[in-house]
């Protein structure tokens, strides 16, 4: 079984250069530029003192690390083995296959932007310079690497299993939401690094988990 949204992938692949150019370049700035005006207000307002601290938070939080996403990836494999080896092994390696590429894409990007987290100086944008630790992310904010992780885990999930996908995109959400609301990451690092994570699982999905019909067929059986 499949949802909404396959036929009109295949119109945009489809599309001439130019066209996905870009539509590809309209949703970056969407999930980018756009929610960039919002840092600051974020920053101020949006606020909750010792977030971690509280079990929801720290559970949210934990769908942005492959501490989560192994040992879903393991039920996975064991659970449907019986039934289908090959299938089991594909989709487990999928499952921990998409976090894991998006968490790396993360790291590139977060070198390359080089901006660092709002509590460097009261919610006003810093970069930091090449020469100041060139190849270290320590410190560095754009994408939120625990929403890009999540978003990974969670588009590669709602192929798989699209009856439950709006579980694993609220779970992936709220990671992001407690990004912004610890005063770890800017709300632009959180919807860029969704957009990302997206596009990863999608991505990954396309390539390897695609096979034809009658891996749709054995979705969400």
């Amino acid at each position: 079984m499949s949802y909404g949204g396959s036929k009109g992938w295949k119109s945009y692949s489809r599309a001439p250069l130019a066209v996905r150019a870009t539509v590809a370049l309209a949703i970056t700035l969407a999930f980018l530029l756009i929610p960039a005006f919002g840092d600051q207000w974020a920053y101020s307002h949006l606020y909750r003192a010792r977030l971690y601290d509280l079990d929801w938070a720290m559970a949210l939080r934990a769908t942005g690390t492959l501490y989560v996403w192994i040992p879903v990836a393991l039920i996975i494999w064991l659970v449907q083995r019986e039934r289908d080896a090959a299938l089991a092994k594909r989709r487990a390696l999928l499952v921990l296959g998409s976090p894991v590429l998006a968490g790396l894409l993360c790291e590139v990007m977060k070198l390359l932007i080089r901006r660092e987290r709002p509590d460097v100086d009261a919610g006003s944008w810093v970069f930091r310079a090449w020469s100041d630790h060139a190849f270290s992310t320590a410190g560095l904010a754009t994408p939120s690497s625990h929403t890009m992780v999540a978003f990974g885990a969670a588009t590669m999930l709602a192929r798989m299993y699209p009856r439950a996908r709006w579980v694993f995109y609220v779970l992936a959400w709220g990671c992001g939401a407690t990004r912004v609301l610890s005063h770890g990451h800017y709300l632009s690092d959180v919807t860029f690094g969704a957009l990302l994570g997206w596009a990863v699982g999608w991505g990954v999905w396309m390539q390897w988990g695609a096979v034809g019909s009658g891996e749709s067929a054995k979705s969400d059986a």
